[in-house]
C-alpha cells in the first residue's frame, strides 16, 4: 500500500475513534450539572406532589439535583412550550398530565407545541384514577345521592377544575353525559386554588387525581363519593367505584410522564430512562406512591411513544364529545 494510502487511512481510523471516544465521554459525563424539570401548573398540585415523590431518588441515580421549575398557564401549554423551545441536551425535561401530553393538542386550534412532533418521551412513570369529590357541605354521602341533587337542581351546582379542556375539566363533562345532570364549570388557574374554593363550599364539585383528593378527605376538608378507576383504589379502600356507584362502564383514568425536547441524544434519552426505571422499582417509592393513590406504571422512551400514539385519539374524541375549546 502507498503512502498516501496509509496516510488517508490513519487519518479516517484516527476520526473514527476520536469520534466514538467523543461520544463515550459525552454520555460518561452526563449529567455534569442539575436538570431542570418543568411543570406547566402552579406549585402545590397533584404534578407537584409527584415530581417530589420521584426527585430525591433520581438525584441520587443520576448524581446531580433534579430543580422543579412552575410555568402555570393556558392548561400547562406555556411551560410545555418552554420545554420544547429549550436545548436539546438532557437537562430540561418536561412532566406532563395527560391535558398537557394528549388532550391539549385537541382542544386548542394554535397550539405551540405538538407532543409527538416537539418532543421525545422519556418515561411513563404513573396511572392516575381520579376521585369524584364534593364540598362537606352539602348534604350528599354517596354518587347516587350527589345525582339525585343534582338532578333536583339544574345548572345550580358548579363544578371546578385545574383549567379548560384539562382531565379535571373533561372527567366532570363525561359524568355529565353519563348521568344526565346539568352543572356548571368553574375553571381555575391549577388544582391547588379549585380545591380551596371546593374546601370552602365556593364549589360543589370537582374531579381530580387521588393523592391530594385522598389526603384532604381523610382531613375531612372534602368528601370522595367515587374513584374513576375500574377497581378501588387502595388510598381510598372504603371508596368506591363510579361503576359500583351504578354508572355503568364509567371507567377514565390518567398518566403521568416525563418528555424531553426532540434531537435530545438518544443515549442521553436512554440514561434518563434507565434512571426513571431503577427508581420506579424501588420499592420504598412504589409503596409511597400506591398509598397516595397513583399506580406505578413505568414505560421505557419507546413504549411510552407509542402509549402515546394510542391515548391521542382516545382523548381528542372525549375532547370532541365534550364540545370543549380554547381558542
Amino acid at each position: 500500500m502507498n503512502t498516501p494510502i496509509r496516510t488517508a487511512l490513519a487519518v479516517l481510523s484516527f476520526a473514527a475513534g476520536a469520534t466514538c471516544t467523543i461520544s463515550t465521554s459525552a454520555l460518561a459525563a452526563y449529567p455534569d450539572k442539575p436538570i431542570k424539570v418543568v411543570i406547566g401548573f402552579p406549585a402545590g398540585g397533584p404534578l407537584d406532589q409527584h415530581a417530589r415523590l420521584l426527585t430525591d431518588k433520581l438525584q441520587a441515580v443520576l448524581g446531580q439535583p433534579l430543580i422543579v421549575d412552575y410555568k402555570p398557564g393556558a392548561g400547562g401549554s406555556v411551560g410545555a412550550d418552554a420545554v420544547a423551545k429549550s436545548p436539546a441536551d438532557g437537562y430540561t425535561l418536561m412532566l406532563a398530565n395527560t391535558g398537557v401530553a394528549v388532550i391539549n393538542g385537541a382542544l386548542y386550534s394554535k397550539l405551540p407545541y405538538d407532543t409527538q412532533r416537539d418532543f421525545v418521551p422519556i418515561a411513563r412513570t404513573a396511572m392516575q384514577p381520579l376521585a369524584l369529590l364534593v364540598t362537606p357541605k352539602l348534604p350528599v354521602q354517596n354518587l347516587k345521592q350527589f345525582v339525585d341533587y343534582a338532578k333536583a337542581r339544574p345548572g345550580q351546582v358548579n363544578y371546578g377544575s385545574a383549567g379548560n379542556g384539562g382531565i379535571s375539566h373533561l372527567v366532570p363533562e363525561m359524568f355529565k353525559t353519563a348521568t344526565g345532570i346539568f352543572m356548571v364549570h368553574i375553571p381555575y388557574r391549577g388544582s391547588a386554588p379549585a380545591f380551596t374554593d371546593l374546601m370552602g363550599g365556593q364549589v360543589q364539585f370537582m374531579a381530580e387525581s387521588i393523592p391530594q383528593a385522598a389526603n384532604y378527605h381523610k382531613q375531612g376538608k372534602v368528601r370522595a363519593l367515587a374513584v374513576t378507576s375500574r377497581e378501588r383504589n387502595p388510598a381510598l379502600p372504603d371508596v368506591p367505584t363510579v361503576i359500583e356507584s351504578g354508572v355503568k362502564g364509567f371507567e377514565v383514568v390518567g398518566f403521568y410522564g416525563f418528555l424531553a425536547p426532540k434531537d435530545t441524544p438518544k443515549d442521553v434519552v436512554a440514561r434518563l430512562s434507565d434512571a426513571f426505571k431503577q427508581v420506579l422499582n424501588n420499592p420504598e417509592v412504589r409503596d409511597r406512591m400506591v398509598s397516595q393513590g397513583a399506580d406505578p406504571a413505568f414505560l421505557g422512551s419507546e413504549d411510552f411513544a407509542r402509549f402515546l400514539a394510542t391515548e391521542t385519539p382516545r382523548w381528542q374524541q372525549a375532547v370532541k364529545a365534550s364540545g370543549a375549546r380554547m381558542d
